[in-house]
């Protein structure tokens, strides 16, 4: 595919930059966002709907896909894109995360991770060769390795014992990866332990990865580890490769990320929140539910460009929540995809103008005294 990735601008006084990623189904504007449709939809929408929001790249997750409706059907039904009716770039994780997080009774070996379906409790063996043939199968334009997250605290032998073994299967996942058009990235594992953050970013580094990602973050860790690991792994990560940072996505956690040089960022909680009545503004979080809402003719957020806040009042969408409508957690979905697109917008805006870094500390201190935040 030749050059994929190029930086376009960079912030003089931080590692922010903006570049261009080239993938099969077009180029990415990075910093990006990426919502994420778990079982091959974002929960509600329709793929216009994504669009009109800004959107430019959505992920899908290789364990549901896999359960259900598995691999070969989607390969037989011509691939995520087709499935999805989404004809531009798509991410899929390597499964790995929902097998640790989802299964209470699994068995970890050097090979990978046998675990019991969710579902319907059918045995399953998950592996480096197994995840890679997967996503080979359907088809995105952006895979990752295999890796094992842990939790949050997490014993130091047994977060050791993590890292060596997403080592050994990040080369596995490598060797396994037989299509050439899909971009395979590495995932830096380590928790908050910082010195085994180095060892494997200097490991997976060695690998040559077409990209880097950071994980094992998000987990409960709190803003101020998260962004100390992320501040000590982004720069180990080479200048010329994108750096995603895997399902972190409040807003301060998002803005002090592309301060450590970080590109790429998914998360569910647009449309988790959405779904839930809850509505991120510039000014806090707005739960539509509230009695507050029910005359209240104002938009979400004043000033929003969304289909939901060109067109419904709170009133009306707190009205379709009560009554079990689903406009309602579908228009505050849209707003909330649309809000995160407008803020990665804005982040790509300061940084080409020159003046990133004191416009992203105004923003993380505003979000602190508004609630969207972590810990600080």
């Amino acid at each position: 595919m030749g050059k994929i990735f190029e930086v376009k601008s960079r912030d003089e006084s931080s590692n922010a930059r903006t570049a261009v990623l080239k993938t099969n189904h077009g180029a990415i504007q990075t910093p990006v966002f990426m919502p994420v449709g778990t079982r091959g939809s974002v929960k509600g929408l329709t793929p216009d709907q994504i669009t009109e929001t800004g959107s430019q790249i959505i992920l899908a997750n290789t364990y549901h896909m896999m359960l259900r409706p598995g691999a070969d059907i989607v390969a037989e039904l011509g691939g995520l894109h087709k499935l999805m009716a989404w004809d531009k770039p798509i991410l899929t994780d390597s499964g790995g995360y929902q097998v640790f997080s989802l299964n209470t009774l699994n068995k970890i070996n050097d090979n990978g991770v046998e675990f019991a379906s969710h579902i319907d409790g059918k045995k399953y063996m998950l592996g480096p060769k197994d995840s890679i043939g997967i996503q080979n199968k359907l088809g995105a334009d952006i895979i990752m390795a295999f890796d094992e997250c842990t939790p949050f605290p997490c014993p130091e032998d047994r977060l050791k014992t993590a890292v060596e073994k997403s080592i050994r299967w990040a080369e596995q996942s490598l060797n396994a990866h037989d299509r050439e058009e899909q971009l395979l990235f590495g995932i830096v594992q380590g928790g908050i332990d910082l010195d085994l953050r180095s060892r494997c970013a200097e490991e997976l580094v060695s690998m040559d990865f077409p990209g880097y990602a950071i994980g094992g973050l998000s987990v409960g860790e709190g803003h101020k580890n998260m962004i100390r690991a992320v501040n000590h792994t982004a720069p180990l990560l080479p200048e010329n490769k994108p750096r995603y940072l895997m399902g972190v996505g409040m807003p301060p956690d998002v803005i002090a990320a592309v301060k450590a040089g970080v590109d790429m960022f998914d998360c569910v909680l647009p449309t988790r929140n959405g779904r839930n009545a809850f509505a991120f503004t510039q000014s806090g979080a707005v739960r539509l539910r509230n009695s507050i809402h029910t005359k209240d003719k104002s938009p979400i957020e004043e000033g929003c460009d969304c289909y939901a806040c060109r067109n419904f009042s709170r009133a009306a969408i707190r009205h379709f929540f009560n009554v079990g409508e689903m406009l309602g957690p579908t228009l505050v979905s849209i707003h909330n995809i649309r809000f995160f697109q407008r803020l990665i917008h804005s982040i790509r805006e300061k940084i080409e103008e020159g003046n990133f870094s004191s416009w992203a500390d105004e923003q993380i201190e505003n979000y602190q005294k508004c609630g969207l935040c972590r810990d600080f």
